[in-house]
């Protein structure tokens, strides 16, 4: 990703008036719309080439800059600077939700195979408070701007995008940088919003269903840069008639999970959460939890064994918890058992495991968190989840077989970015049922 260069000198001929702008102040390009301002005095020629985005790529590639009429000696240079957009930031670049504000950066500029995004609404999820907090550090080359999954509208293209068009609708993922008014990303990393989904509906999409889908189909995906190995498996390889356990059922995460192993017919779902409340809601949405257990105050590996799978246990297990679970998971699955940790909010650290149930029973584990996949693998996985499950997805009230739901955190049911630290506390204090997401005014 590469961003505006803040200052370009270039020059302008106040005698070319046909197509010319007084630029003593700020002003919208009339090509790419981003705001510029000319330190100096004269005339800004705002069309064509001209425009400050053609400018400052070719200042990039060191190319000499050209305008008509170069044998004038009628000439100005100026300064160019290109207005910044503004994004949520970190105080101190790490800290508690209180040091969430927005600010001002360089707007990204999108390379040969990108798109550049103009973000209408962006999902919160756990590893934003991580990075928040200094703990979980974008990939590199990834934007420091915290967020990964977002909707909106297409307002640029790379020279070498050939599906996408200025003025599409889409939805997507990335690496970092979705908690802003604008997002570059690569042209395989989203898809088309479908039209009857709000723009929070589409946002609540990304990370949930396609993390939760990790832990729920087998993709055939090859990948070109490892070619020792034929196929990258993800971890769940639901079949119909499997028993599954997902752990905190009432996240975005968990209920996507939750929605998906039925969807691919499993024959039971099981969700633990903290609260009656979550657990009533997990039974009652469509394609809910067929079972439930109050992991505070149940053995949830005695209701797997004893009241869901008849002494079998499950065949498929999602989980977010870690060290507080690990114990009781591995009681909770059946021989050839495949369980997926996608997270360790208790801990990551389990003092003691009994491996001989883990050889006992052939179990197999895997740790999986999307963020830190390959782009080949991230686009595959796009892929695969657009053909398959996207056209199948509603909004909450919607007919779907799979639905959003979003959190109401109180009548309003969307955080305006403004309310940023809001929402990051009401993650925070685990009181959300769905998926917590903030619209860009």
């Amino acid at each position: 990703m590469r961003t505006h260069v803040k200052h370009v000198d270039f020059t302008c001929h106040p005698s070319d008036t046909a197509r010319r702008l007084r630029a003593a102040g700020e002003r919208p390009c009339g090509r790419c719309k981003s705001s510029v301002h000319a330190i100096g005095t004269g005339y800004y020629t705002c069309g064509g080439w001209r425009c400050p985005r053609a400018i400052t790529q070719r200042s990039r590639d060191q190319q000499p800059l050209h305008l008509p009429n170069d044998e004038s000696k009628d000439k100005f240079v100026f300064k160019l600077t290109l207005f910044s957009m503004r994004a949520v930031l970190v105080k101190n670049d790490a800290g508690p939700a209180d040091s969430l504000y927005i600010g001002q950066v360089e707007t990204p500029v999108a390379n040969a195979n990108e798109v550049l995004v103009k973000v209408k609404a962006f999902g919160l999820n756990r590893m934003d408070i991580h990075q928040r907090e200094g703990h979980y550090p974008p990939p590199p080359g990834s934007s420091t701007v915290l967020g990964v999954e977002f909707s909106g509208q297409i307002t640029s293209v790379g020279t070498q995008v050939t599906r996408w068009n200025v003025g599409d609708e889409v939805l997507g993922l990335a690496g970092g940088g979705a908690y802003a008014e604008y997002i570059v990303v690569p042209q395989t990393h989203i898809v088309t919003k479908p039209a009857h989904l709000t723009w929070a509906e589409a946002a609540a999409i990304p990370e949930n269903f396609l993390t939760g889908s990790q832990g729920s189909f087998l993709p055939e995906i090859v990948v070109d840069l490892l070619p020792a190995f034929q196929a990258i498996v993800l971890c769940g390889e639901i079949k119909a008639e499997d028993n599954v356990l997902v752990h905190a059922g009432a996240s975005g995460v968990g209920i996507a999970a939750i929605q998906l192993a039925r969807f691919y017919q499993a024959k039971t779902v099981t969700a633990t959460a903290s609260t009656s409340v979550k657990l009533d809601f997990l039974r009652s949405i469509s394609n809910g939890a067929t079972h439930t257990a109050n992991y505070k105050t149940q053995d949830f590996s005695q209701v797997v064994l004893e009241e869901t799978t008849g002494g079998k246990g499950v065949d498929v297990l999602v989980d977010f918890v870690g060290q507080s679970h690990f114990e009781k998971n591995l009681n909770s699955l059946a021989m050839d058992g495949r369980m997926t940790l996608l997270a360790f909010l208790s801990g990551p650290v389990v003092p003691s495991v009994n491996l001989a149930t883990i050889l006992r029973k052939r179990l197999r584990i895997q740790g999986s968190t999307l963020r830190s996949r390959t782009p080949t693998y991230q686009s595959e996985l796009i892929a695969r989840f657009e053909r398959e499950i996207l056209e199948h997805i509603t909004g909450q009230d919607g007919p779907g077989e799979i639905k959003t739901y979003i959190h109401k955190a109180s009548a309003s049911v969307i955080f305006p970015w403004s309310e940023i630290q809001a929402a990051h506390r009401e993650m925070e204090a685990d009181a959300n049922i769905g998926k917590i997401i903030a619209e860009i005014d």
